[in-house]
């Protein structure tokens, strides 16, 4: 740190052991030295703006999340009958930024919320229809897409080398239809979710 003239500030630096909850459970650190000071383990850091959880499930940052963002649509619902449907549609799309399917739901909320009161419609009407006129992708839909796209830049030799090497090309001893398909493997050693490039990569027609 001193060779590049900074300073470790303890009050501000935050330590976590990431694994599977075993792993965590198990582990016996409780401390960690840099730079000649002890940083004591959190529960939960922040990392550029990002809450991360020891088991990756961003749980905390997702309630963060939904709390500032609920917070911000109140006041835009307030100014909602001043503003036109397009100055209302970029406060909307500044909130808006683009996870276990089970936290998917709460993002889910605050999108739906959002486009009610970008189109001043009732709580109870149907959300489907208001999403496809705003030509909105659902959040389940909206990551979906945005793997698939890093995927095909991955296999098409566009992305970074960090992300290429996430992924396993599927390669098979003897020569079939399939095998320019440019088919992927999911990792079998690794969490779950690196699998899900694979996996939407293999849903694509």
């Amino acid at each position: 740190m001193k060779q590049n003239f900074l300073k470790l500030n303890s009050s501000k630096t935050e330590a976590i052991i990431v694994g599977t909850p075993h792993q965590v459970r198990s582990s016996t650190i409780t401390t960690i030295t840099f730079s000649g000071q002890d940083i004591a383990l959190s529960s939960t850091v922040t990392n550029l703006g990002v809450k991360m959880d020891a088991h990756l499930t961003f749980e905390a940052h997702i309630k963060q999340l939904c709390k500032n963002s609920f917070y911000h649509l109140r006041n835009i619902d307030k100014l909602r009958p001043t503003l036109t449907l397009s100055d209302a549609e970029k406060l909307v799309h500044a909130l808006l930024i683009g996870i276990p399917n089970k936290r998917i739901q709460k993002l889910q909320n605050i999108q739906n919320s959002a486009a009610r009161i970008l189109m001043r419609v009732r709580k109870y009407d149907h959300i489907t229809p208001i999403l496809k006129s705003l030509h909105w992708l659902p959040v389940e839909l909206r990551l979906e897409f945005k793997v698939s796209v890093l995927t095909h830049q991955c296999v098409h030799g566009t992305a970074p080398p960090y992300l290429k090497a996430l992924l396993t090309p599927n390669t098979t001893l003897r020569t079939t239809r399939s095998s320019n398909s440019k088919l992927l493997r999911p990792p079998q050693d690794q969490a779950p979710y690196y699998g899900r490039p694979s996996l939407y990569w293999f849903k694509m027609p």
